[in-house]
């Protein structure tokens, strides 16, 4: 299956220490978390640099992305330095999530005690004063078994984000007659970062036409007839030319019109006119595009795409 139109995710994961504390408090903690998280999730890279001023924050955020991360977790091994350990979300060009070690013992206050908590508050209170968008579970604090969990649930998070970022939805439309609920607004999608590329059924259908006599139909129906069966799955094999015609210039239009972006979702039009000019409901055609990760909605849904 191929599913190259899904964001791969690496994520690293940033430490950082306030410098009245011991630093390597923040490093063993940090070590516990990707033990913890490697044992249940996979891979979580690790940040060597550890964060105690701006400078540090910089070679930080340049050996994250240097290893290709696209996405961070600052973890806060103690109280953390509030300025540093924020502009990391600034300088850092991805999702970036904060959590913050729980005080694993009453017995060992003096080189043990981190004050993680109360220093996640300032934390939070910093990045709402910079304007700097962050994930931050609803209880940011626990021990490393705890926080390898809450990595785990940021993971679809930062793929969706990152998703959005260099997303384009391409639609044909325009929408059905009486059917208002696919009146989508797009300034709100422009706000999220997705482009939108709004094309007419009458484009389609022209592109469509041009596939005709494509070479790439024959492989295109034989790979729809293995997958259909030949027993009651297939009734109208006489409509599969037509479908993988029509499948070749959604694939086409993608690879065309994709332009800067990384990532494309369909929004089409399918009815009432789609039957009587393109003979066929594209419907199945639809969801071999979703099976390889291009959503695909009808009816000019945009936000259903």
């Amino acid at each position: 299956m191929n599913m190259s139109n899904i964001p791969d995710l690496k994520c690293g994961i940033i430490s950082v220490s306030r410098d009245c504390f011991i630093i390597s408090l923040s490093e063993n903690r940090r070590q516990a978390i990707i033990s913890a998280y490697e044992k249940k999730y996979g891979n979580l890279y690790e940040v060597k640099k550890t964060v105690e001023n701006e400078k540090d924050m910089l070679a930080a955020v340049k050996e994250a992305k240097d290893a290709g991360c696209n996405a961070l977790v600052v973890f806060l091994g103690n109280f953390g330095p509030e300025t540093p350990e924020t502009l990391i979300a600034r300088e850092f060009d991805g999702p970036v999530m904060y959590v913050a070690a729980a005080e694993e013992t009453g017995k060992n206050l003096i080189n043990g005690r981190g004050d993680a908590y109360c220093g996640m508050l300032n934390c939070s209170y910093n990045l709402g004063l910079r304007h700097l968008k962050a994930f931050i579970p609803e209880y940011p604090v626990g021990t490393a078994e705890e926080l390898a969990d809450m990595i785990a649930e940021f993971q679809p998070v930062a793929r969706t984000l990152l998703g959005l970022k260099d997303l384009k939805i391409i639609t044909f439309g325009p929408r059905p007659q009486d059917f208002f609920a696919c009146n989508a607004p797009i300034q709100p999608l422009y706000d999220l970062g997705v482009e939108i590329e709004e094309n007419s059924e009458l484009d389609l259908l022209v592109a469509y036409r041009a596939h005709e006599n494509d070479p790439r139909i024959k492989d295109v129906v034989a790979d729809m007839t293995a997958e259909l069966g030949t027993e009651g799955g297939n009734p109208y094999p006489d409509l599969l030319p037509r479908m993988a015609q029509y499948e070749l210039t959604l694939m086409d239009w993608m690879e065309e019109h994709k332009g800067a972006r990384k990532y494309v979702a369909f929004a089409n039009k399918c009815w009432p006119a789609f039957p009587t000019e393109f003979r066929f409901e594209p419907c199945y055609v639809n969801s071999r595009l979703v099976s390889r990760g291009i959503p695909v909605a009808c009816e000019v849904d945009i936000y259903g795409a």
